[in-house]
């Protein structure tokens, strides 16, 4: 733990010398042959391989700064917001990553971004989830570590998923096996007992609840388990109190302890959350077994 410790603020004095990320951060690469869309077996879940006879436009450069050494230094990969930006922009840092990292996450990817993302990045190893609207590209040589953590991801309704997948994908990404549990919710909570149990039973580490409307479950859920709980409210409701205002203020009000709340739709914010609580007890067992 003392070593982890000083290896961390080995890396923080590291900061005050730190160069810019050169001209990786300001690459923009072109290329000859684009790549289609084309799904899996799997309905969220989906490859882009190489196609024929396609085209993109030389790209002009564009002035970013990626940040490659954040997972070292904080435990956590720098993630993309893709609805803020500009498809050049989000190639910018992506190229910037994958050279610093071997890996490139995007969030919230708008629809018009796909096509000249899967463009410019055909010779990499693309992997979409449609449902999380996220994208995770790959250098060749990239391996994806595995470090013993399980999050629990559960949604209360169908259509907090979106969201719900968001959190899981960047729990994995973050080397933590994921299991999840959708559509249990208050108005129909006999759905939940029997996968809970079994999530309980497979030890998992903590467990992120998404849900909109009421925002009921996280409290229901977090006076049952013995292991943390995460509300991710989301913005599904209408009304009064909707767009995940009400959900979000009954999280904050929950009387269940072992609750903690993130934002809005923040599943982001939720996944690398639980990903380093996770990730923490994965460490302890793993010096408790030695």
């Amino acid at each position: 733990m003392n070593h982890e410790i000083d290896r961390q603020f080995e890396l923080f004095n590291q900061l005050l010398g730190e160069e810019p990320f050169g001209h990786n951060a300001l690459h923009m690469g072109k290329t000859e042959q684009g790549s289609e869309f084309v799904s899996s077996n799997h309905p969220d879940d989906a490859q882009l391989q190489p196609a024929k006879d396609a085209q993109t436009e030389p790209s002009s450069a564009i002035h970013t700064r990626p940040d490659p050494g954040r997972e070292q230094r904080k435990g956590a990969p720098e993630v993309i917001l893709g609805a803020t930006k500009e498809t050049a922009q989000i190639i910018s840092m992506a190229h910037g990553l994958l050279a610093g990292t071997g890996r490139a996450i995007i969030s919230r990817l708008r629809p018009d971004s796909v096509l000249p993302l899967q463009k410019e990045f055909q010779a990499y190893t693309v992997r979409t989830l449609a449902a999380a609207r996220a994208m995770a590209i790959y250098r060749p040589d990239y391996v994806r570590k595995k470090t013993g953590g399980h999050v629990g991801v559960i949604s209360a309704g169908t259509s907090d998923i979106p969201v719900a997948e968001e959190a899981g994908l960047i729990a994995e990404e973050m080397g933590c096996q994921v299991t999840t549990i959708y559509d249990v919710g208050v108005a129909g909570l006999h759905r939940l007992f029997g996968p809970l149990r079994e999530l309980l039973s497979n030890e998992v580490d903590v467990i992120i609840v998404a849900a909109g409307m009421d925002g009921a479950l996280p409290s229901v859920i977090a006076g049952l388990v013995p292991v943390p709980v995460i509300g991710l409210p989301t913005s599904i409701g209408y009304g009064l109190g909707g767009n995940g205002v009400a959900a979000l203020l009954s999280m904050l009000q929950t009387c269940a302890p072992g609750l903690s709340v993130v934002n809005i739709d923040n599943g982001v914010g939720a996944g690398i959350t639980a990903a380093l609580v996770a990730n923490r007890v994965a460490q302890a067992r793993e010096h408790q077994s030695q």
